[in-house]
Parts: structure tokens; C-alpha cells; sequence
């Protein structure tokens, strides 16, 4: 939605409560708890950063169990899982045409016991050919050596929703100049007695090798007109684009967009429906002399042409980063926000007023700055992972489950989903520690919310749908049949209608004397309130102190703590 130069702040501010998330963003938010899998090279290397000069032949587990990843994660109460598919070390975990730094060039694509001679002849090809080991994935193949299939299929079949991470930092495609540059300047550091970053170390440490892909990245390449998927020798797809099967797309693009935009292409035609699709705006290596410019505009036309439903990290009417790392959302966390730019040509993080982590992004004070152009409803993640590093290291150990319960009360309960990562170990499998951490965490969770203590209360705030709901233009009188004790309550807005609350009380009829238990600025899709000490009440009220237009209320539930 557009915010024009002759709008009021009480306009923008109606405009800003006129804004609903789209189908896509709807589902989304139903699913308050994702699972992030950082699973690749680093789970071999003991890294969290990779040089992208790795050999894929250190990617070698002895299993890929995702049905175990998908059992330990339900346990939690995960109803999507996420896949690191590339990280920014640039290995790809599904058998892409685009690239020979990928699984199928790894030993984990072979069969036990089998060999394929054609694998050294991809070997020899490989700088001249990105398909060369593509070519050959048909010889002595794994049938579970696809690792983003066997995730998506497992996963599929838990009943779960299914994300990509693409990273768009390749360090892979680096061009070996550059890497060279690097490793010099490195050595410098190391010969001078000075600290090295987790970037720096990892190419320290790979300094012998090189860039394992076709050095595409950040070279000011020719931007000409390309055709999106662009076709391989011996392509398969090629018979389904002839026959107008499958699309194309014609962009104008240089050499890592349009390998970019080919990989999204992949994804989206072979493993989808993906749900969520998540990519940052990392560009590691600018500091050092090198960048991407990467074609936002371009690769957000692509996603939605080809699954208009997906919601994107950081993209148009998709989702944002809650600013931080901590699984903590803010307390008051605004869905509507302004931008100061159109949200369809640029990485979103960019163009929230302060940048993504400043403390207020959506008030009404920031929705009358006059840099403000667009609307749009961005609703907050909050990534934290379940070990201190994000991807398995054997020496750090997973939160406890009163931590994971406490994260999620400070994510979940302010409006933002949770996106908690759980990373499988080089044995692929999640570890058994992080397995009972979840399984605790989940069962804490579901214990306490099994009953809802205000039945009786209008049904339409204490059913399960989120289009029942009654306007809050007046307090929300709650009689229930008998008291009840309780130390939580959970609030939330029919979002179909927008997000409007600004400010409310919860109070309780104690002593004859209405007494305010909660005080809360946003609800949201869900506000949940831990109480210090349990309150055995049986009249509630629930009363608007501000809004931006009539709220409509669509849940109202009462948990006591699960002991």
C-alpha cells in the first residue's frame, strides 16, 4: 500500500490498519514454531563460517537420517521444518545443474561399494563444465543422495511444511584472484601476531586449496539477456519447456544473478510447494573488495511467478527478521510496517525505519516520518538456535527445556513466530541431548495449553478459528461458570482484519474490586502473559486503551504453568 505526500498521519494511520497479511502470510502465521536445519560442509569441517574452497569430499556422512530429524523435531511442536539447502560456503545439497560444488560430487551421492569411472572425467571437465558432475548423477547413485528430496519427502511426510534456505553469499563462486588476495592478506595478519575473524580462519585454513565453483561472484560480469532455467547439455526439462510445461523467464542479468535465479528455478519447479523461502543480504566479503549486487527485484518477480503463496524472509509482504539472534521479539511488535522504499525492488531489511533492529519499527510516530512511502504487512521471526552455534559442534551442548520454554514465551507470546534451529551432527542425526531438549520442550508447551481454563467464555474467542471473534469497541466481559486458577493468558486478533490494538488492560474481578493483572501494548496474532503468581478468578475483563480502528478479539484463553 502507498503512503502519498498528501496524507495525514491520521491518514497513514488508517491506511496502516487497513493493511492484512495475504493467504500466503495467513498460513504462515499459524505455524508459531519452525525448525531451521543448518546441515552441510561446516557439520564436517567444525565451522560455522566455510571458505567455499572445501572438497566435497569431506561431506561424507555414514547416514542422512531426516525421518529421525523429523520425529525429534514434531516432538517439539514444529509444524515447519527449514533446510539449509546452500550456506554461504556455497555447497548446494541437492543435485543442481548449476554447480559441481554440490552433493553429487560428494561421496555421499555414490552407492556403497560402487564405483562410476565417469566421475573422474567430470573431475577434469568440471572448470570448464558447472554441470560436468550433474552429468553424471545417474551412475552408482544413492537413492537417498539428494539430501534436500529426502528432507522435503520426510518431512512431507510428518505432516510438515517445508522451507529453503538459498544463501545469495557464495563463498564458492569467489574468483580465485580474489581468494589468492585473500589468503595473502591473511598470512599477513597470522605473521603479525593479529586475531582472525571465523571468515578469515576458515580461509586460513583452506589457504592451499581454492574456490570450488566457477568464480561467478561479485567479477562486474556482462549484464546481457538471459533465459531463466537456462538449459544444460543433456537437460531434462528440455522437452517439458518445448511443449510449454513448464516456464521461462527472459531477464537481464550478469553471471551470479542469473546462477542464482537458476537455482531458484530448481527449487521452485522441482521441490515445491516450499512454504517459506529464506535468503538474506549478506555480502560478506564487500570490506575486502569484493561484492554482489544482487537483483532483489528480479529474484522476488521469479518467486512469485512460480509460487505466488510462498512467503519470503525479507521479501514483498513476506516475513522479517525480529532484529536479533536471542529468540527475543520485542514488546511491542507491530505486523503493519512502513517502509521507505517500494518492498518488491529491495531486500526488506533495508528499508524498515532504523534498519531491522531498531526497537521501534511500526508506531505511530514512525508511520508519520516523511520518508515513509509504503505499507506492508512484514510480520517478525525470531531466530535462536537450540546450541549455542548454529551448526553441530561436538562441545557445545542444546538450551534446556525451561530455556526453549522461555524463548518461546518472549517469541511466540509477542507476536512473532519462532524459528529455532536444530543442527544434526556428522553422524546425521540429531543429537539424543537436543532430542530430549525438544521432546521437553514440546511436551512443557502442549501440557500447558491443552486446556483452555476459560471455557465458557464467548465461544468465538475460545474456539480454534481465527475469523470467529467480537469487536472490542467496548470491555470484553468474561463470566465463566466457577473460578478457576490461572498464571497465563493468551490473547489474539482476528489478523484478517488487520492488526489494531495499541494498548490494553486484562483485569480481574478479586475482592469485589476490579483488579488489572496484564497490561500489554500489541496483541497481534497472539499475546501470551506468564503471571508472576497463579489468581483464581471468575469474572475477566479484557479493555481497549487504544486502538488504531475497532480490534477484533479471536482468541482469550486462561493455561495454568504445567508443572
Amino acid at each position: 500500500m502507498t503512503v502519498q505526500a498528501c496524507d495525514s498521519p491520521a491518514r497513514i494511520v488508517a491506511k496502516a490498519a487497513a493493511v492484512i497479511p495475504r493467504k500466503g502470510q495467513l498460513a504462515w502465521q499459524q505455524r508459531p514454531v519452525t525448525a531451521f536445519t543448518h546441515f552441510g560442509m561446516n557439520t564436517f569441517t567444525d565451522r560455522e563460517w566455510g571458505s567455499g574452497a572445501e572438497k566435497e569430499s569431506v561431506f561424507d556422512p555414514p547416514v542422512v537420517d531426516t525421518a529421525q530429524w523429523m520425529r525429534s523435531l514434531k516432538a517439539a511442536g514444529v509444524t515447519q521444518v527449514m533446510l539449509t539447502a546452500k550456506h554461504h560456503d556455497g555447497f548446494v545439497l541437492y543435485p543442481t545443474r548449476y554447480t559441481n560444488h554440490s552433493v553429487v560430487a560428494s561421496p555421499w551421492w555414490l552407492a556403497p561399494g560402487c564405483t562410476a569411472p565417469a566421475r573422474e572425467e567430470a573431475e577434469a571437465h568440471r572448470a570448464q563444465d558447472p554441470s560436468a558432475f550433474w552429468q553424471t548423477r545417474a551412475d552408482c547413485a544413492n537413492p537417498r543422495g539428494d539430501v534436500l528430496r529426502d528432507y522435503v519427502e520426510s518431512a512431507r511426510a510428518a505432516g510438515l511444511k517445508v522451507g529453503v534456505y538459498l544463501s545469495p553469499a557464495d563463498g564458492a563462486e569467489l574468483p580465485e584472484t580474489f581468494f589468492a588476495d585473500e589468503v595473502r592478506r591473511i598470512e599477513a595478519k597470522v605473521a603479525a601476531g593479529q586475531p582472525l575473524s571465523i571468515e578469515e580462519q576458515a580461509t586460513y585454513d583452506d589457504r592451499a586449496s581454492a574456490p570450488q565453483g566457477q568464480g561467478r561472484y561479485g567479477t562486474d560480469s556482462a549484464v546481457t539477456r538471459r533465459t531463466i532455467p537456462t538449459l544444460v547439455p543433456h537437460d531434462d526439462r528440455a522437452a517439458a519447456l518445448a511443449a510449454g510445461k513448464l516456464p521461462r523467464f527472459t531477464v537481464d542479468e550478469d553471471d551470479y544473478n542469473t546462477y542464482y535465479l537458476n537455482q531458484l528455478y530448481e527449487l521452485f519447479t522441482q521441490y515445491g510447494p516450499i512454504d517459506e523461502l529464506w535468503l538474506d543480504g549478506a555480502n560478506p566479503w564487500r570490506d575486502h573488495g569484493i561484492s554482489e549486487t544482487y537483483d532483489f527485484t528480479t529474484w522476488f518477480k521469479l518467486i512469485h511467478a512460480l509460487s505466488p503463496d510462498t512467503v519470503t524472509f525479507a521479501g514483498p509482504a513476506g516475513v522479517r527478521w525480529v532484529g536479533n539472534e536471542a529468540g527475543q521479539a520485542r514488546e511491542t511488535e507491530w505486523s503493519p510496517l512502513p517502509t521507505t522504499d517500494d518492498p518488491d525492488t529491495a531486500h526488506n531489511e533495508e528499508l524498515f525505519l532504523g534498519g531491522a533492529t531498531a526497537d521501534d519499527l511500526g508506531s505511530r510516530q514512525k508511520l508519520a516520518d516523511p520518508s515513509v512511502r509504503y505499507l506492508q504487512w512484514a510480520p517478525a521471526e525470531s531466530d535462536v538456535s537450540i546450541r549455542p552455534g548454529w551448526f553441530f559442534h561436538p562441545a557445545e551442548q542444546p538450551k534446556s527445556p525451561a530455556q526453549l520454554v522461555e524463548i518461546y514465551r518472549r517469541t511466540v507470546g509477542r507476536n512473532s513466530s519462532l524459528l529455532l534451529n536444530v543442527p544434526p551432527g556428522p553422524d546425521g542425526r540429531i543429537a539424543s541431548a537436543d532430542t530430549a531438549a525438544l521432546a521437553g520442550f514440546g511436551g512443557a508447551i502442549a501440557r500447558t495449553q491443552s486446556r483452555n481454563l476459560a471455557a465458557g467464555a464467548p465461544g468465538a474467542v475460545t474456539d480454534s478459528s481465527l475469523t470467529t471473534a467480537v469487536p472490542l469497541d467496548r470491555p470484553l466481559d468474561v463470566r465463566l461458570p466457577k473460578p478457576v486458577t490461572f498464571d497465563q493468558i493468551r490473547l489474539g486478533e482476528d489478523i484478517t482484519r488487520g492488526q489494531h490494538v495499541e494498548g490494553a488492560l486484562v483485569q480481574a474481578e478479586l475482592g469485589g474490586s476490579w483488579q488489572t493483572l496484564a497490561t500489554v501494548t500489541t496483541i497481534g496474532y497472539t499475546r501470551l502473559v506468564t503471571l508472576p503468581a497463579p489468581v483464581t478468578a471468575r469474572r475477566l475483563r479484557v479493555v481497549v486503551t487504544q486502538s488504531r480502528a475497532t480490534p477484533y478479539l479471536a482468541t482469550f484463553a486462561l493455561y495454568r504453568t504445567a508443572v
